[in-house]
């Protein structure tokens, strides 16, 4: 996409069922950039699609053209500030009727462009909403917690009883090594557990990358990264089983978030477009949060995973 970076390019947060309270609560709304926001519909005379629409933002070219995402791609407080707008707009979209969230930064060259776009696809929107209606997500994550190195795990500390310092060491070392390999075991215990409660109560499931690093923050090792679509009415009794998975299990620790708009499943799993699972936008708002991140910065290192 080029455009003159002092035009306007049109950024997309969402498609929507068209509502009469979507466009009221639209009003005086602003998104990215402080941007205001408004609706972008297909046109008329397009059977089984006629109320679809495209939520959207005029912004900078100079900041979300080809060049300039590219210069803000290595900008962390930017990507927040982006995701938390993006968020901000998709929730309140979402609040009003059933929503597919676009990815961060989905950008056309106009209103024009968007249309294309919506009206080329409309017959696929509309049945992916009539899916979603009523449906929201929810995130589970399983964290092994870290443990702190033991003090007699050095190979030059003190003897512990009759044991030669060696010993003693490879003891320790011995011990640290069965907690660990005893709390992956239950981190899987857990994901069953949350497998049980998604049986019982989701319609969809999508499977994330586990995070790294600062993504993970301080919380100890991510082995398990999902989210689950569920109707509103079970959403309570889900959240509720989800977060009762790590009951009674040392060493793992679940984190339920939600209910967002359904990130995860905009877009069917069998699409063939590679975008299902793979832009976890609400993640990146719990980042600026700091109790979560965006797998997008995935670093490629193999990631001890769990799965029911």
């Amino acid at each position: 996409m080029t455009t003159s970076p002092s035009e306007p390019v049109t950024y997309a947060y969402a498609v929507a069922r068209a509502h009469p309270d979507l466009a009221r609560s639209l009003t005086g709304l602003v998104g990215v950039a402080d941007a205001p926001v408004h609706m972008v519909a297909e046109g008329a005379g397009e059977e089984g699609g006629g109320d679809v629409v495209l939520v959207v933002s005029p912004v900078s070219a100079a900041d979300f053209g080809e060049e300039g995402l590219r210069r803000h791609l290595e900008d962390l407080g930017w990507l927040e500030a982006v995701a938390r707008a993006h968020h901000a707009v998709v929730e309140a979209v979402a609040a009003r009727t059933p929503a597919l969230p676009l990815r961060l930064a989905t950008v056309y060259l106009d209103d024009g462009s968007a249309r294309g776009m919506l009206r080329s696809a409309v017959r696929l929107f509309s049945e992916r909403l009539d899916h979603l209606a009523d449906q929201v997500e929810w995130g589970v994550k399983i964290y092994v917690e870290a443990t702190a190195p033991a003090a007699e795990a050095t190979p030059g500390s003190a003897p512990a009883g009759d044991l030669t310092p060696g010993r003693a060491y490879l003891s320790a070392r011995r011990r640290q090594r069965n907690d660990r390999e005893a709390a992956y075991r239950a981190a899987q215990e857990a994901a069953e557990r949350v497998a049980d409660a998604a049986r019982a109560h989701a319609t969809d499931r999508a499977t994330h990358r586990p995070q790294q690093g600062v993504l993970a923050g301080d919380a100890g090792e991510n082995v398990f990264n999902d989210a689950f679509l569920v109707p509103r009415g079970r959403s309570e009794a889900f959240r509720s089983e989800a977060a009762g998975a790590g009951h009674g299990l040392a060493g793992v620790r679940v984190e339920v978030t939600g209910p967002w708009a359904p990130y995860s499943f905009a877009v069917p799993q069998d699409d063939g477009r590679g975008t299902r699972g793979t832009d976890d936008t609400r993640s990146t708002t719990d980042t600026a949060d700091a109790d979560g991140g965006d797998d997008s910065g995935d670093s490629g290192d193999t990631v001890r995973g769990v799965a029911p």
